[in-house]
């Protein structure tokens, strides 16, 4: 599958294109083809502060790197910024790609972004990625669904738990999993407020920590004291929080060596001419720009 050749969008006054790409869970052999073939090709790379050495490396040499992640705590770019940046790039005739850990639609702000670009006549496409929830689980043999335990899965922001107006009342019955994002920080109120919604102390909890990397840990643990499972140390970030009887299906956890993840890649992921796969005619005059 080739990826079709940059055309002008709507007037004509958007020549470039964004590509949102969602880039997993951190081991570049869980990248899809497509999200790899616009890293083959990109002549800009908006990026993520979670992604790891190793996909950066599939880059083309070709393109710009720019990193504008945010962090808890931490300086960050603002996300008006981001969009700005992106379509003033597309502007220029240039292939820009967005890079997001995970997957963009699925707490990657994707959707806000896609708007935006809307709004400025941007072609925008959004390549998926392995979301957190799904790669976590993986690693740590945790199935997200099944028949005898979950019947329903559902993705929780962590942030803003404690909030009066967020309601955990659906979410305290049984027969269901909650994977939880960003909650790290907030676990203490997490476990607080399902216990005071219904769901019992003893229900299954596991963490995971830098899922999909060498530095991976698995905690596990019952809801009463999911805030005591692991240290309080910002290290093990980023985190996810799952919580169900699925916990109890845990089989073996899958090892990633550094050498697998961060060296050299996969040899069917060896660079390839950027020409060779998709034509740029269209945007030499943006590159030559550059």
């Amino acid at each position: 599958m080739v990826l079709p050749r940059f055309k002008p969008v709507g007037s004509g006054k958007a020549s470039g294109q964004v590509f949102l790409v969602g880039a997993g869970p951190g081991d570049p052999d869980l990248l899809t083809i497509r999200a790899w073939r616009c890293l083959q090709q990109a002549d800009v790379v908006l990026y993520d502060a979670l992604i790891s050495p190793g996909i950066l490396a599939l880059v083309s040499t070709k393109a710009e790197l720019l990193p504008v992640g945010k962090r808890a705590g931490q300086p960050s770019h603002c996300q008006d910024d981001i969009c700005r940046r992106m379509i003033a790039l597309a502007r220029r005739g240039l292939m820009v790609v967005r890079l997001k850990g995970g997957d963009p639609f699925i707490f990657g702000r994707g959707g806000e972004e896609l708007q935006q670009l809307a709004q400025a006549n941007i072609h925008a496409e959004v390549i998926p990625g392995v979301t957190a929830a799904s790669g976590a689980g993986a690693i740590a043999g945790i199935p997200l669904t099944h028949r005898d335990y979950a019947r329903s899965v559902s993705f929780i922001a962590g942030q803003g738990a404690g909030d009066s107006g967020f309601d955990w009342q659906p979410y305290a019955a049984g027969g269901q999993t909650l994977v939880i994002y960003m909650g790290f920080n907030c676990r203490a109120i997490i476990s607080q407020q399902l216990i005071a919604a219904g769901m019992p102390p003893a229900t299954p909890v596991a963490i995971i920590s830098r899922a999909c990397s060498a530095a991976q840990q698995v905690f596990t643990g019952q809801l009463a004291n999911l805030a005591r499972l692991c240290p309080d140390d910002n290290k093990l970030m980023p985190a996810l929080i799952i919580i169900g009887e699925v916990v109890n299906c845990r089989q073996s956890e899958i090892s990633f060596s550094e050498p697998a993840l961060f060296a050299s890649p996969s040899p069917w992921l060896a660079p390839v001419e950027r020409d060779s796969l998709w034509p740029l005619e269209s945007v030499s005059a943006g590159i030559a720009s550059k």
